[in-house]
């Protein structure tokens, strides 16, 4: 399934480039595809807490194969228009807002007691792969004829339909009080939690506003053609890279796993990130750029390994869902959001300042946050957060 959502965001980007060739568009397809998540905040975490999360992941997905085969059959009318593919942008985008604070509340319930860190580091190796072949494989496709790219998609997209059925829980969320109610109250209960929980707040924040700033891989399309001179399949590899930087930094991971220093360890991640960023404005070698991709990929791994694994650890199962609805629109934000701010900042400052500007800012995040967040940089193991943790 993130196989083929990585397939088709590599397609979608590089189609809406090729018939407008404006780095804006590319940013305006980051904005389509975020405001669903955003408007839908408060429904979608209630729903997740209140209905099976299995079926409605389900549902929600395949609401995104529909999405997917609708890209397919327009790219197959060799459209000379990006306005359809914003609208199906925002349908998918809207069935995405759906899908994953369901699916993501999941892998607590799958997990052994104690097993959670080393769950969320094999989902997040699956992840990796998917980052991998989705995108090399869409840069063979696309180069053959952009439909392929998108029904390569929905296959995959049918794929994980059918693998998410399949999962089977070890343990059930307790089901909501006969008497209660969905109120406006109830639904904001998982942005209050965050508020009201400085290390949550913390760490899910530093990813929205450092990726927010960072968000150089949504202008792969602009960089590969215009500063490093290659084709759609050398762009389907470099929209490939981050994927293989991810790849490696899980196997570490899973041979080395973060045990010690969380906090300070999650901050300088995120601190790599942003330098990677800065030289890959810089360069116009497409070995190096692929190499600061790769590296910048790496470091957003280690700081997603550590988020993925601190929010459900902190956060009581009732009100996972919620929680997870406003990380969602935290993490949309960071990287959709982020592709709109680069888009429009490549626009008005040309793609190499807003590169370079985007990693400096990155850094400054960085910095303020050791200084503003002081829990965060001092959490050293996850078992000081996990309340089932023995003593």
């Amino acid at each position: 399934m993130n196989a083929g959502v990585m397939l088709q965001a590599t397609a979608l980007g590089k189609q809406v480039y090729d018939i407008t060739g404006r780095e804006l568009d590319i940013g305006l397809l980051g904005l389509a595809e975020f405001l669903p998540a955003a408007l839908l905040v408060l429904v979608t975490g209630s729903v997740a807490d209140r209905f099976n999360r299995k079926i409605v992941g389900a549902l929600a997905v395949s609401g995104e194969l529909i999405c997917s085969i609708a890209l397919a059959l327009y790219a197959m009318s060799e459209p000379t228009a990006v306005w359809p593919l914003f609208v199906i942008a925002v349908g998918f985008g809207a069935c995405r807002a759906f899908a994953a604070p369901s699916i993501r509340s999941i892998p607590p319930m799958v997990a052994p007691d104690g097993t959670l860190p080393r769950v969320i580091a094999l989902y997040s190796a699956t992840w990796t792969g998917a980052a991998i072949v989705g995108p090399a494989a869409s840069g063979f496709l696309y180069a053959v004829d952009p439909s392929l790219s998108y029904w390569a998609s929905a296959l995959l997209i049918v794929l994980g339909i059918w693998q998410l059925v399949r999962v089977t829980f070890l343990r059930q969320p307790d089901p909501p009080a006969p008497d209660s109610k969905v109120t406006l109250s109830s639904a904001f209960e998982g942005l209050r939690f965050i508020r009201r929980t400085p290390i949550l707040l913390a760490a899910i924040s530093l990813d929205l506003f450092a990726v927010l700033f960072g968000g150089a891989v949504a202008l792969l399309p602009a960089i590969a053609e215009d500063r490093l001179g290659v084709g759609d399949v050398a762009y389907g590899w470099l929209r490939a890279a981050p994927g293989i930087g991810a790849a490696i930094m899980a196997i570490l991971l899973a041979s080395r796993p973060v045990t010690r220093r969380v906090g300070h360890l999650l901050l300088v991640a995120v601190g790599v990130f942003g330098v990677a960023t800065v030289f890959l404005g810089i360069t116009t070698s497409y070995v190096v750029a692929f190499a600061c991709l790769v590296i910048l990929a790496g470091a957003d791994m280690v700081s997603v390994f550590i988020r993925s694994t601190l929010v459900p650890l902190v956060t009581p199962d009732d009100k996972r869902g919620r929680v997870m609805a406003v990380e969602n629109v935290f993490i949309g934000a960071s990287n959709e959001l982020g592709a709109f701010e680069s888009g429009v900042a490549a626009q008005a400052f040309g793609t190499q300042a807003a590169v370079i500007g985007g990693g400096v800012a990155t850094i400054g995040v960085v910095a303020a946050y050791s200084v503003a967040f002081p829990a965060l940089r001092r959490v050293n193991r996850f078992e000081e957060l996990d309340p089932n943790a023995t003593p």
